[in-house]
This record gives C-alpha cells, structure tokens and sequence, in this order.
C-alpha cells in the first residue's frame, strides 16, 4: 500500500487559515456601523390633573385638631 505524502499539508492548512483570514478582515472592514447614539433630551411635559384643575380648600390644622 502506497504512504500518503503528507509533506505539504502544512503550507496548505496555514495558506488556507491566511487566506480566510484576509478574507474576513476584508468583509468586516466593508461594513458600515452606525454611529454611537447619543443621549436625547427630553423635556417633560406638565399635565393637569383633574384636582389641579380646580380649586380645593388647604387647612391649615390636621383634621384631628379642629373644632
């Protein structure tokens, strides 16, 4: 039975990993990102609840004090 002659399978391996690694850096360098997001301000709207709408009576004593 004849060997197999495994002399070149090294530069073949290695030449391959080169060139999918080239290959990669390519394709990865072709692609566009998008800028990081920035932060947004945001003002905050006041809204009107119902018993800010109105006038409601304030004591000035705790319910438990009056007379």
């Amino acid at each position: 039975m004849p060997q197999l002659d495994t002399s070149t399978w090294f530069i073949t391996i290695i030449s391959s990993m080169i060139t999918l690694f080239i290959l990669f850096q390519l394709k990865i360098s072709t692609q566009t990102f998008s800028p990081a997001p920035s932060p947004k301000v945001m003002t905050t709207q006041k809204t009107k609840t119902p018993w800010e709408l109105k006038w409601t009576k304030i004591y000035s004593l705790p319910l438990s004090l009056q007379q």
